[in-house]
């Protein structure tokens, strides 16, 4: 397939590509960026497409795989999706961070954990610190599973500990 028969299929998919990236966002400008997005990726990847297959799903697959890529990223960013008109939910958010309240809450959640045995406590406060589980077993030199079951120890005592807190557990 010649360049210029590529980006006419290409072309003459984008209302197909349109409406299949409407059924991931539920938001118009959210799937002409995925659109936009797969499109580049389909003429950044055109030497990987095989000629006489089925274009239409191979240009599908990309945008299937790049929305998960970009929802995936967004989770580990923590992003939060509004789709209200007017960013309603971000804009009136009661959550501040500095506020009394949370200087108050994480000093008692604090003084629980230094209640916990060092076999609890320091696990815990390395995977809280961001370490993964394998970091965290290499670096104490105990078993993955033994990590495993201390952090989950540590958390149900320290729910045991903080009932008040027991509505903030996700």
């Amino acid at each position: 397939m010649s360049t210029v028969e590529f980006n006419n299929t290409l072309t003459s998919m984008e209302s197909y590509l349109l409406a299949f990236a409407m059924n991931y966002t539920k938001n118009l400008e959210d799937a002409k960026d995925l659109t936009q997005e797969t499109m580049l990726k389909a003429i950044r990847y055109k030497d990987y497409y095989k000629p006489k297959t089925n274009f239409k799903a191979w240009i599908f697959t990309i945008m299937k795989n790049t929305f998960i890529n970009q929802y995936r990223r967004k989770v580990r960013s923590k992003t939060i999706f509004d789709n209200s008109t007017d960013l309603y939910l971000l804009n009136n958010s009661t959550e501040n961070r500095d506020s009394p309240y949370n200087y108050i809450a994480d000093g008692e959640v604090n003084a629980k954990i230094d209640l916990l045995s060092d076999e609890y406590k320091r696990p815990f406060e390395l995977h809280y610190l961001g370490f993964k589980y394998k970091e965290i077993a290499e670096k104490l030199d105990i078993p993955l599973g033994t990590v495993k079951s201390r952090i989950f120890i540590a958390r149900k005592k320290l729910m045991d500990l903080l009932p008040e807190y027991k509505h903030y557990n996700n």
